[in-house]
Formats: C-alpha cells, structure tokens, sequence
C-alpha cells in the first residue's frame, strides 16, 4: 500500500489499477448494492452477490479485493526498491526503511482500530494494514536477497508448500490435522494462543499470523510481476502476454487445487494465494495493455487521482463521517429521488472522497509510507 508522488517512469497502470482497487473499498460496493435494491436489475442483482465476502469456502470479486492491493504492492519492489539497492553501496539503510515502514502500518492498523479507545484488553491488534507492511517485508527481504529467478520461484514455491503442509498436516490440539473449518483450522489455534486482545472473528482471525506469513505469497507474486515490466528483454505486447498467460495458469491451478484444497480467504489457503495472484495478473496485464501500451489513459485520471493517495483515503474513511457530509449536500436532492436517494447519497460521499483526493493531488500532496 505505497503512495508516492508522481514520477516521469511512474507506471499510469498501476495507480489506475490501485485506484479501481480502492473504489470499491471507499463506497463503490454499498453504491452497487444499493443499485441492485433499488431497480432489481438481473445483471445488478448478480454483481451485488459478488460484492460480499463469501462466508468460508468459496470465491467473490470481493475477496479479490484486498489480495489484488497486496499484489499491486508487490509489482512496485522491482521499480523502488530493487532499483535503489543495484545502486546503493551500503544497503543497510534500505533495511532500516523496510522495517521502519512495516513498523509504521503496524501502527497505523492499531489506530484503525481505534487504538485511541485505550481499551488495550479488547483491542484488535491483527489489521488489514498491518498484514501489508509486515508481507511486503518480508517479500522485499526474498527479492533483495534471492537474485535469481529459479531461486525466488523456489522461495515461492516453498511458502506455498509449506503453508499447505502446516494447514492439512499438523493437528490442532483437540480437533486433529487438516480440518479446515473457522474452528479446527490451525490459523485459529494459532491466533487464540499468540496474539493478544480480540480477534475479528472471535475464535480466529483473517489478518492473523499464519495469514500473514500466506499472504507473503502473493505480494511476492507481485514482484515476479514487477520484474516482467520493468525487464527490458521484452516488447510491450511480450509482457502483456506473459502476464496474461501466468494469470489464467495460476487461476486454473488454483481453481483445481481448490476442488480438494479449498479456496478459503478468511483462512488464506495456499489456492487462494494461488487463485487470487492469478486474477491480479489477469488485471495488470489488461490495464498495463489498455493505460501503457495503448495509451488510453484520459478515463483512468480519476482512478488514478484516487490509487496515488490509497492510505490517505483508507484511513480517511475510517476517521472522517464522509456520509454525513453527503446528506448535508445532497440529503434535499436525495428526499426529491425517492427510493433512489440512497443513491444519490452513496453517490455523493464517493465525490466528496476524491473531490478530497484531487484537491491533494493537484497540491502534489501524497501520504508516504
């Protein structure tokens, strides 16, 4: 989750892409939802189903959501961080700003959730952000420090395998091996024994420490993407194709796997590492093709405006009542529309949102992390 300020080898793409991302975590879902009440269109109806995290077992466009952030995190290490350390002669202090940057999530994943309280027995310390920092460290230390990419595929292929051998194989005290329910799963047993205060789900938790560790993989991926575009041994359509193919190749795997291996996001599975990286290559290698090789970047501007700030507006809808603002500017209009004014007020909140995010943008304001 890395937002930097605009530079000249800066790839369009990846902040359209980010910033699609972000839309449907800052309102594009209840918006979408609220479409699907209000006409009762098919196609509204089926798109609002997708728009909700499936309970356990299975995959929606919505669980795709925060692996594809992780992901996009990842495609940027070859191009910052990669690219500093080639050049660099003591490499230490790109160490101390990983760590310092993991810390930093950490902490802002606390005050997400509600540090501020001072309710430190109830607090949840596991946290969306903190997952990020703390995988995206652990990815940059395998790229700086595994240089070829039979080594790094190997890496991968080991969290992967591993992770699989540690959910199917070692048994929970109680319950045995491989059961991979909310309450058998070893993710579970792990969270209850070692992470303090609440856990989201009570008796586990999705941004626990095994799913850390999980998720490593595919901001990994990421970065094997990353490595794809930044090389400069293929043409522009080369990359896109390449990206293409591992995409469906992982999603296909993933998908199979999946029939006796579950694809299990609350739980971050080894096919669902498998099976969301592939989507995620699917998407970057259609806006890379669409926004970079193209050059059809006019309809991505406000993507972008909204991908180059993404922390900005992810803690900003946590600490700022965006909806409130939204009725006192548009709650006459949305009264006048009926069934529709829930419309009118999701609708608003989201301009009101980038409107915030153009105003930094157009300052050259961009929250680094």
């Amino acid at each position: 989750m890395d937002s930097t300020a605009p530079a000249k080898t800066r790839l369009l793409s990846l902040d359209a892409l980010r910033g699609f991302d972000m839309f449907w975590i800052i309102g594009g879902d209840a918006l979408f939802r609220s479409v699907a009440e209000v006409t009762n269109w098919g196609w509204a109806r089926a798109w609002a189903g997708q728009l909700e995290h499936v309970e356990w077992a299975g995959f929606h466009f919505y669980d795709l959501i925060f692996p594809l952030f992780m992901f996009i995190s990842g495609v940027a290490i070859p191009f910052s961080l990669l690219a500093k350390a080639e050049t660099a002669a003591d490499k230490r202090p790109i160490y101390l700003k990983l760590v310092k940057r993991a810390l930093l999530l950490v902490f802002l994943g606390f005050i997400y959730n509600h540090l501020t309280d001072l309710q430190f027995a109830s607090q949840r310390y596991a946290s969306v952000l903190g997952q990020i920092g703390l995988a995206y460290l652990f990815a940059a230390l395998i790229m700086l420090n595994v240089r070829s990419l039979k080594g790094r595929l190997a890496v991968l292929g080991g969290i992967l395998l591993g992770y699989a051998a540690v959910q199917l194989l070692i048994p929970v005290p109680g319950v045995g091996a491989g059961v991979l329910t909310p309450a058998g799963t070893i993710n579970g047993w792990v969270d209850r024994l070692l992470l303090p205060g609440r856990l989201y789900d009570k008796i586990f938790d999705p941004e626990g420490i095994l799913c850390i560790l999980s998720a490593t993989s595919v901001t990994l991926m990421g970065g094997l993407a990353g490595l794809v575009l930044k090389s400069g041994k293929f043409a522009v359509y080369r990359k896109t194709l390449i990206l293409a193919a591992s995409g469906v190749g992982l999603t296909t795997l993933g998908y199979v796997l999946g029939t006796w291996y579950p694809i299990i996001k609350k739980a971050w599975t080894a096919t669902f590492d498998i099976y969301a990286a592939g989507l995620s290559f699917i998407l970057l290698a259609l806006f890379y093709l669409v926004v970079d090789v193209w050059k059809l970047q006019k309809w991505s501007f406000p993507l972008r405006v909204i991908g180059m700030n993404s922390i900005t507006i992810y803690l900003g809808t946590r600490m700022v009542d965006f909806e409130y603002t939204s009725k006192f500017w548009f709650g006459g209009l949305a009264r006048l529309s009926g069934a529709a004014g829930v419309l009118v007020l999701e609708a608003g909140a989201i301009a009101i949102e980038w409107l915030v995010l153009y105003f930094l943008f157009k300052k050259n304001v961009f929250l680094r992390v």
